[in-house]
């Protein structure tokens, strides 16, 4: 009953027909980001309840979020762009889901936010050892906090770059026009959403798409015809997915 009444039931988004405050009731509707902030919310009650001193847990806080760039761009570039991921029955929807669909449509919001299965448990495992090392259980709710509320800050900085509105702030302009270049010209470059740091760092920056050939990958990552022969199992689940959507269009009408 309660998801009933959630504007995400029964309803598709697409960021290309949003407005901004269009975008901020569906992201505070999505369940996904209900339990990042509710998740950040336990976690700093936690540690606020039960740290001796607020050193180590303020300590893990600065850790994690000097280290989210480096997480961000490394998972980004190596796994959601490693092309092995489709080519295994055990990872292929995994792929499709976290990355795949997204480049296929990246004004889809219901694919653009990550799934709860795909996004948590990385959160967890690079988290809370960090601030476990840093001072025990305390630390590491702060840590885990700290990675939630960042996740869902990039989140909504991800839907911005997709939406149909150009931000006042200098730097949401920059990384927009980055991001849109990595989905429209090359996915071979501009790895970073939130910060372009390590994409100067080892090179993978570009600033115009003169600067670099266009890729003719953008929107399949590599998952062309020949590949699809090859690894059918992306294919079968987007053939699904499409005569499961044809199948609602024709339930509605």
């Amino acid at each position: 009953m309660l998801a009933r009444l959630s504007p995400w039931h029964g309803r598709k988004y697409f960021l290309d027909k949003m407005t901004l405050g269009d975008l901020v009731v569906a992201y505070f509707a999505h369940h996904s980001i209900q339990v990042y902030l509710l998740a950040a919310a336990v976690g700093a009650s936690f540690a606020v309840a039960t740290a001796p001193s607020p050193r180590e847990p303020l300590l893990a806080v600065v850790v994690v979020a000097m280290l989210y760039p480096l997480v961000e761009y490394a998972l980004h570039r190596w796994v959601l762009h490693n092309r092995l991921l489709y080519k295994s029955s055990w990872t292929a929807k995994v792929w499709k889901r976290i990355h795949y669909d997204h480049h296929q449509n990246p004004h889809d919001l219901s694919v653009l936010f990550g799934a709860l299965y795909t996004t948590l448990p990385p959160i967890l495992l690079l988290t809370l050892p960090i601030g476990w090392m840093i001072g025990g259980a305390p630390a590491a709710a702060a840590a885990m906090a700290t990675g939630c509320l960042i996740f869902a800050g990039y989140e909504f900085c991800h839907c911005v770059q997709h939406l149909p509105f150009t931000p006042a702030n200098r730097w949401l302009r920059e990384i927009k026009k980055h991001h849109l270049a990595h989905h429209f010209h090359s996915e071979r470059g501009n790895f970073g959403i939130t910060l372009d740091w390590w994409d100067r760092i080892l090179g993978t920056e570009y600033e115009s798409p003169r600067q670099v050939p266009r890729s003719p990958t953008t929107h399949n990552l590599g998952y062309t015809d020949d590949e699809r022969d090859r690894y059918p199992w992306v294919g079968e689940l987007s053939a699904s997915d499409d005569e499961y959507a044809l199948l609602r269009t024709k339930r509605a009408g």
